[in-house]
């Protein structure tokens, strides 16, 4: 049976999907300012260069991946005389290069099926990117671009038809934790969170620390990008989890709040543990917070109350800024925290679910504190826990093969003088040379063509 398209709800997966792309740049942003000025552009492009392969991908086959005809076997029948199946893989050749969904007649739900090719898409694209941040300062930009392309193929496309495909929406056949396992995840919490969360890690553990790591300062260059791209990822995110309703309704009503009240509840908390801890609330605090807020309810938009979503947030800012100082203790070095934030967040909205899911949200279930036992709590264990697995392995064996083959680090002495120069040939603040004047130093660097033009003139050195 063929719905009738809905322009209300078109116009909302299509503005959704533009927020979400939105939330990439603001990534970039986000990881550009917490980096040492001297890496900001290339951690800013390894953001923007996830959109060119993902995007590509995407179209030729990354769809039909995700969301074709699953790949799998028969593991016994429902109530109704119907199949219960265990989807693997999408077909990549049923949907390859968007064939036949340019049809009026090509829907998902009450929206044209490429309006959630469209949405889909800007998911893929800023898993792939949150990656990035723990490997900054030191992974050459062909092994990164690498990384990306068969990450994309061999992670992100198969666990996100696991967990985004259901029966009947784009296929007849959908993912294993959709669909058999019956976990919940609205927007994301495992297929982009703890997936992109515990693959940071495996590439973390392959290429090392960064020289001076645990011994050195390496603190945030321009706290102002930072706030910027955490404005951003929070104003993109509304698209992120509200659009995953795929329909402008009640649920995605419901996610919009949960997602702005849990977001504003992890910030509160992450800023009181630093209060407590340290002394003192600080921005990068402030947006931690926000981020860590943002992850732990993407899972759970659907499925908590409001008050629910403020217990999620809390609980997730506080697990969070306690988690990313494990990285000194356990020594790897997560430059921008990746694992304490999307892995350790990611786990935490994900498995609350099983606690807080409320009877009365779009998702319909109970969970343990409402009277539901422990039956969707191991759901969503399982749910996370095979996510994690996956993602782990196969991330490390995708390393070490970019590791063996065209390499993943730049040369040490790159890596001191700085990475933008070595992998781009630009300086992220390109500041006009001021000369010496009467022996104050106006600038730091000066190249022996600025010597040369200064000793003509008769400046002061």
């Amino acid at each position: 049976m063929i719905l009738e398209i809905s322009a209300g709800d078109t116009a909302w997966v299509l503005t959704a999907a533009a927020l979400v792309l939105l939330m990439t740049p603001g990534l970039a942003f986000f990881y550009g300012g917490m980096v040492r000025a001297k890496s900001v552009l290339n951690m800013i492009m390894m953001s923007f260069i996830s959109m060119g392969t993902i995007g590509v991908l995407w179209v030729l086959f990354g769809y039909s991946m995700s969301f074709g005809d699953s790949l799998g076997f028969e593991v016994g029948a429902t109530s109704d005389g119907g199949v219960t199946y265990f989807g693997l893989l999408g077909n990549p050749f049923q949907f390859a290069g968007l064939q036949g969904l340019m049809s009026p007649d090509s829907v998902a739900g009450t929206i044209p099926t490429l309006a959630f090719v469209a949405f889909q898409a800007c998911f893929a694209i800023i898993a792939a990117a949150l990656v990035s941040g723990a490997i900054a300062d030191r992974a050459s930009f062909g092994g990164w671009t690498l990384f990306t392309i068969l990450w994309g193929v061999l992670v992100y496309f198969p666990v996100a038809g696991w967990v985004f495909s259901f029966d009947g929406m784009t296929a007849e056949h959908g993912g294993w934790i959709a669909n058999w396992l019956g976990a919940l995840d609205f927007a994301g919490g495992t297929a982009i969170h703890i997936n992109a969360g515990i693959s940071a890690l495996a590439l973390a553990l392959v290429l090392g620390p960064r020289i001076g790591f645990g011994t050195k300062p390496m603190r945030p260059h321009n706290m102002t990008l930072v706030m910027l791209g955490a404005g951003l990822l929070w104003f993109g995110w509304f698209g992120f989890n509200a659009g995953s309703a795929v329909a402008a309704n009640t649920a995605a009503s419901v996610a919009w709040v949960n997602t702005m009240v849990a977001t504003s509840a992890a910030m509160l908390a992450w800023l009181l543990v630093e209060k407590l801890r340290d002394g003192h609330p600080t921005s990068l605090g402030a947006a931690s917070g926000v981020v860590a807020g943002l992850v732990a309810i993407t899972p759970a938009a659907g499925s908590v109350s409001p008050i629910g979503a403020i217990f999620v947030g809390a609980i997730a800012g506080v697990a969070c800024a306690y988690a990313v100082g494990l990285k000194y203790k356990l020594g790897y070095d997560d430059s921008l925290d990746v694992v304490g934030v999307h892995f350790v967040g990611g786990m935490a909205g994900t498995l609350l679910i099983g606690l807080f899911a409320y009877p009365d949200s779009p998702a319909g279930v109970a969970g343990l504190f409402y009277g539901g036992g422990l039956d969707q709590l191991w759901r969503q264990a399982v749910g996370a826990f095979a996510v994690m697995i996956y993602a782990f392995v196969v991330s490390y064996l995708i390393a070490l093969l970019i590791k063996k083959t065209i390499g993943w680090r730049i040369s040490p002495a790159d890596e001191l003088s700085g990475i933008d120069l070595a992998e781009h040939s630009e300086a992220g603040y390109d500041l006009s040379p001021v000369y010496y004047t009467n022996k104050v130093q106006r600038t730091l660097v000066l190249t022996k063509d600025d010597l040369d033009e200064a000793a003509k003139t008769g400046a002061s050195k």
